[in-house]
């Protein structure tokens, strides 16, 4: 189907179809630009309708581009994220709509100021494969709350859910105010180069900044959400079953397929056997009978199954010990291209694994002496999207929050700091630019304009040239000091 889908004319078709609409999106928008609360709660409550009628097609077409994908994977980090994010953004838009007024000095009286939240025009928004609901519509939440149209480019690697979300915006909006496009990555690229009044992108650091060169070419702002290695610290003081219980389901939800699934974990070194059974255990209890348990995702297609066992068998040459469940035997699984979690130990720097982000239910286990250890561990590679701490002791909780640097920080559980929609969400440095969410979101697709307004008294001109009076003596005297 994609092979077809993707011909060369087919996206040559969607590179006019873009074009068009973004010169649509930019006339109507100049006609617009203000739209008033009651419209964008209206538009909020249409969206959220639609994704509640269309969630079993969502479900369903997720499973089909994925080969498995569990509806409760796709009802918990899909759907429920994206109805909980718009109900949110419903709930705080008179708020956060209201100006905000500001001080003024004794010298600028009388007047007033106030600072104002005006939309920014036409919004791009590059969608990835792996929560392709969530992270297409969870922006455009947050597009339309701040008065924004937008245009979604979905990922090639999920077309049949690409079709249900495109029949899903066009039911409630026209193309004018949110237009879905489709297609390859030529398509993408062409996307990317269009004067966008924000642009935000999700996905690899690769690709990542290919997308701010393209958008430096228009002076478009950019909000990156990438993704990297982002660690797990299994402190001293914390039983190893309840560390593992702390992070086992955002490493195995969606195979692993998520951007802020813990990538490695760092573990007191005498207790790193410890780790390894029980992580294997408590996956065996989360899915029990792996070859025919629907509960359990695939990985999304060959390209990236070849690629997550080119790396085991890289890091297996290297030294590395593997571990995973018994018996297990891919060609014997009810669905296609099934990696059961796969623990990882003996790592070093020189492994696949250990240099990129794994993206997948690989785990590896790097086993530390001390604290300080751990901790200089994580400073000396790049700042991550997220950092996990499995520990009770609040000692150690301040100094692992305090001598570290991440996107988002989550202390005895991981991924659920994403779904809390009064905080924002971004990376820092390789793992991303900028952050949304909540009313963050809606401030990076707003432009906060400051205004001064005077009235009928001039006190100004008190001040013009020539200089030397009395008034630019007073002047320096009481406020140039």
């Amino acid at each position: 189907m994609a092979d077809n889908l993707y011909s060369p004319a087919y996206d040559q078709d969607q590179i006019v179809q873009l074009e068009q609409v973004f010169k649509k999106q930019k006339v109507d928008f100049s006609k617009q630009p203000y739209p008033e609360l009651e419209a964008r709660k209206r538009d909020l409550e249409n969206l959220k309708q639609a994704v509640l009628s269309y969630q079993d097609q969502i479900i369903s077409a997720m499973n089909k581009d994925f080969g498995c994908r569990s509806s409760d994977d796709t009802k918990l980090g899909d759907v429920l994220a994206t109805i909980m994010g718009i109900n949110y953004a419903s709930k705080k838009l008179k708020k956060w709509m209201k100006p905000s007024k500001r001080h003024i000095g004794v010298l600028f009286q009388p007047a007033k100021a106030f600072v104002m939240y005006q939309p920014l025009g036409v919004v791009g928004i590059v969608t990835p494969w792996n929560y392709p609901l969530f992270l297409s519509i969870g922006p455009l939440t947050l597009a339309l709350a701040a008065g924004n149209r937008a245009m979604i480019k979905m990922s090639e690697f999920t077309p049949a859910t690409n079709k249900v979300i495109s029949e899903m915006i066009a039911s409630v909006f026209s193309s004018e105010q949110v237009a879905v496009i489709d297609g390859g990555p030529m398509v993408a690229a062409h996307f990317t180069q269009q004067a966008f009044d924000h642009l935000l992108f999700t996905g690899s650091t690769r690709v990542g900044k290919m997308v701010m060169a393209a958008a430096a070419a228009n002076l478009t702002p950019v909000t990156l959400e990438l993704g990297g290695k982002s660690p797990t610290i299994i402190a001293d003081d914390i039983a190893i079953d309840d560390a593992v219980s702390r992070f086992i389901l955002a490493k195995t939800l969606n195979a692993g397929q998520t951007c802020v699934a813990p990538d490695y974990i760092l573990c007191p070194e005498n207790k790193v056997d410890q780790l390894v059974t029980a992580c294997i255990e408590q996956f065996n209890q989360m899915y029990p009978k792996f070859s025919d348990n629907g509960d359990y995702g695939s990985i999304i297609n060959e390209q990236q199954f070849q690629r997550l066992h080119a790396w085991l068998d890289d890091a297996k040459t290297k030294g590395a010990k593997v571990f995973t469940i018994k018996d297990f035997d891919e060609k014997s699984c009810a669905q296609p291209r099934k990696m059961p979690l796969t623990v990882v130990t003996n790592v070093n720097d020189d492994m696949q694994i250990m240099q990129d982000e794994i993206f997948g239910p690989i785990l590896p286990i790097v086993g530390y002496k001390s604290l300080n250890e751990a901790i200089t561990y994580i400073n000396d590679r790049p700042r991550p999207l997220a950092l996990y701490l499995c520990s009770h002791d609040q000692q150690t909780q301040q100094k692992v929050l305090h001598q570290t640097h991440a996107g988002g920080v989550c202390i005895n559980d991981a991924a659920i700091q994403v779904a809390q929609d009064d905080m924002p969400f971004g990376g820092i440095g390789p793992s991303g630019m900028g952050q949304y969410h909540g009313h963050e979101g809606f401030l990076t697709f707003s432009k906060t304009k400051s205004v001064l307004i005077k009235g009928k008294m001039n006190t100004s001109k008190m001040a013009f040239p020539p200089y030397g009076k009395l008034v630019h003596k007073l002047i320096y005297k009481l406020f140039l000091r």
